[in-house]
């Protein structure tokens, strides 16, 4: 499935480019969830990046 819709974090707003927000210029990300698999081979590694991730983040 091609998914069309995009989303830009920095104005909040949903789009059809694919590059760059028509609005703000702002970077465009595809605001779907990744496909659930039961049998997910890579969970351990993006739980482990997740963590790091989590660790690495400043405190506010």
């Amino acid at each position: 499935m091609v998914w069309l819709l995009r989303y830009c974090p920095r104005c909040d707003r949903y789009t059809l480019n694919q590059e760059r927000c028509p609005i703000c210029g702002g970077e465009v990300k595809i605001p779907h969830p990744a496909k659930f698999s039961m049998d997910d081979r890579y969970r351990k590694y993006r739980l482990k990046l997740m963590r790091m991730k989590r660790e690495e983040a400043p405190e506010a």
